[in-house]
């Protein structure tokens, strides 16, 4: 059904997104290390691969981002090095070439899809991009562990007027099923599951991406998952 709502909205779709682009508030990337080591104990490689809400767009410092958050709650079971590969716009394809900058891993958090939902990406291409991408973290960088944080509810975005925000968002849970049903044959996947409402408290400014509230939840859900998994992790 969504499909023929494009078809016969085209031009409704086209002028949101094209307004949506001009007025919508640009963040920039928060300052902060991009790869560091920190903590004690059993040494830990992580690597998180992602767009703009892996690079932490939203909050001013790394420190209240998704690496802030995640490094801190792991440096007290781990010593940790860990490098973020992650920028604004990042598609699945882009995050491909990006992983030729990341070195022997054990756990990868990925936060990738919004982009590819943006562009109305097909599920094949999808499923095909990012198979590639986790059989490259699993066989050319070793992660035994591949963290996959869920495609955000867009569907609820504040920020997208209807009908873009219903198209986008019944797109991002096709994505999403698809995705989760072709990982699930792998050991080494690890499905985030995390409840943000679309509260305006958890939002950033710019009411798209997340706040530092968000953040901090995502951050140690992650690690709970991290931790949970100890044993499949350390040789």
């Amino acid at each position: 059904m969504d499909r023929l709502v494009r078809i016969l909205a085209a031009p409704v779709l086209l002028a949101q997104a094209l307004r949506l682009r001009r007025t919508a508030l640009i963040l920039p990337e928060p300052k902060g290390a991009r790869t560091g080591r920190i903590g004690a104990g059993p040494p830990l490689r992580l690597l998180i691969l992602g767009d703009s809400s892996g690079a932490g767009v939203g909050v001013d410092h790394q420190d209240d981002a998704l690496l802030g958050h995640l490094t801190r709650a792991l440096a007290t079971d781990y010593c940790l090095e860990w490098q973020l590969l992650a920028h604004t716009g990042a598609t699945s394809p882009h995050a491909l070439k990006m992983l030729d900058q990341a070195g022997p891993i054990d756990v990868a958090v990925i936060a990738l899809g919004v982009n590819d939902v943006t562009r109305l990406t097909s599920a094949s291409k999808w499923l095909a991009v990012q198979n590639t991408l986790f059989q490259r973290l699993r066989d050319q960088h070793g992660a035994r562990l591949i963290c996959v944080t869920p495609i955000p509810p867009m569907g609820e975005f504040p920020l997208l007027p209807n009908p873009l925000r219903w198209v986008l968002g019944r797109h991002a849970a096709r994505l999403q099923t698809a995705r989760h049903a072709l990982f699930a044959q792998y050991p080494e996947y690890c499905p985030l599951s995390f409840d943000l409402t679309m509260d305006p408290t958890l939002m950033a400014q710019d009411g798209f991406h997340p706040g530092a509230q968000a953040y901090r939840i995502w951050g140690e859900t992650t690690a709970q998952a991290i931790r949970a998994a100890r044993p499949f992790i350390l040789p």
